[in-house]
């Protein structure tokens, strides 16, 4: 069984345009909000929580509808389409609002281009497993991830070339983004006949019944793997959003210095995820998952030792880096292995329910804690928040590669038997 990286890299394009949309959108917008319309910090923090709010309805709702319909283009492909359009459309009246210094105008065309987002985020990353033999998830997936790292750093690139200092028309940088988005959606839909495809797959594969009710024990598998994910989403995200401030305040290092950090856990990150592909398709997902949460806990723990800038601490964001990519290549996978056939983009949309629950809890949990005790219990508290995910994680007895190769729920079954 071999991994049509070809047909990957194509389904990637739109998870790439989505990462290029959020780089975008958490650079540029804020910039938007405090210079051109002069609005306060607590305003614009509530207006940036509105992606974040709307995840959590509108991904489990949409991902569960792609499973539910079906046309002669696919369940998928459909809203991949459409939300593409219309979120290029409404991205567009961003910056015309702005030039406007309309804030009513900048705000509907925002929560609309949200919204268009949103419809299609679960769909497309539902496509992948719809396509891919559940052997193979992880290598795919490693795949997907490498796409949205290209995405956010195309963004970056664009951000770069067209806002130059002291400018601020964001229009070309807006019709650039969503000229990507619209080509990515083109390509996809040329490249990817869903319909055809998804047929010629479960040809090779036979399906799970479609809905079936899951086994109790994958049920419980499934509940705490995806505790799992909250937890260790809790802890990275608590870190990523926290650490300029903590470089300043413990430290007393500039933004420079925290965002060359976070740089050299991204790219070991996006230089990590085609190989962790291949060692979770040789070790298996839970063993990766594993390493990773080990890993990370590790770097957490030493990470909050520093109390100034050393040398070392480039090596352990790189070793955040390549832990975060052997839990984020496997986790989503694991997911979508317990899933019956019928219900990819159901609990897919449940995959982003309780990752992006953690993204909205955390910043608050740990800023409590960084209120009542001071910056020096951030990575404490992301060391906890991993040592949780670990145990959870322990209970979890399915989703894992060798679980793939049998014929659907029965798999789960045959294993425990």
């Amino acid at each position: 069984m071999k991994l049509n990286t070809k047909q990957t890299f194509f389904i990637g394009l739109a998870f790439m345009s989505i990462c290029a949309f959020w780089q975008l959108y958490d650079q540029i917008i804020p910039l938007m909000l405090d210079h051109t319309f002069h609005l306060n910090a607590t305003l614009i923090g509530i207006i940036m929580s509105f992606d974040n709010i709307l995840a959590l309805f509108m991904l489990p709702f949409f991902g569960s509808l792609s499973d539910k319909i079906d046309t002669r283009l696919g369940k998928r492909m459909p809203f991949i389409l459409t939300g593409s359009f219309t979120a290029a459309v409404f991205l567009i009246l961003i910056p015309i609002a702005a030039n406007m210094k309309s804030i009513a105008l900048f705000i509907i065309a925002l929560a609309l281009t949200l919204i268009a987002m949103q419809s299609y985020r679960s769909p497309s990353v539902a496509l992948m497993p719809d396509l891919t033999p559940k052997p193979l998830l992880s290598k795919a997936n490693a795949i997907i991830n490498l796409m949205g790292a290209i995405g956010g750093m195309l963004a970056l690139i664009l951000i770069s070339l067209f806002v130059p200092e002291g400018v601020e028309n964001y229009l070309p940088l807006f019709i650039s983004l969503a000229a990507i988005m619209l080509v990515s959606a083109a390509l996809l839909f040329i490249t990817v006949k869903e319909k055809k495809q998804t047929i010629e797959s479960s040809r090779d594969e036979p399906l799970i019944q479609s809905h079936k009710q899951l086994p109790k024990d994958v049920k419980r598998s499934l509940s705490f793997l995806l505790f799992s994910i909250a937890f260790w989403f809790m802890g990275y995200n608590a870190v990523t959003t926290a650490f300029s401030r903590y470089a300043a305040a413990i430290w007393d290092k500039g933004a420079g210095s925290s965002a060359t950090l976070m740089l050299i856990a991204t790219a070991a990150a996006t230089i990590a995820y085609l190989p962790i592909g291949q060692l979770s398709a040789r070790f298996g997902r839970k063993k990766m998952i594993q390493f990773g949460i080990i890993l990370l806990s590790f770097s957490f723990l030493v990470g909050g030792w520093f109390t100034s800038l050393s040398p070392l601490a480039y090596l352990i964001f790189a070793c955040v880096g390549i832990a975060w990519a052997s839990i984020n290549v496997n986790s989503y996978p694991m997911v979508v292995a317990m899933a019956s056939e019928g219900d990819t983009g159901k609990y897919t949309g449940i995959y982003y329910t309780f990752s992006m629950s953690a993204q909205i809890i955390t910043p608050i949990l740990s800023g409590l804690f960084i209120d009542l005790t001071g910056y020096g219990s951030l990575f404490p508290y992301a060391f906890i928040c991993t040592l949780l995910a670990f145990i959870t994680f322990t209970q979890v007895a399915h989703g894992d590669e060798k679980c793939a190769g049998a014929k659907g729920i029965e798999a789960f079954e045959e294993m425990d038997a």
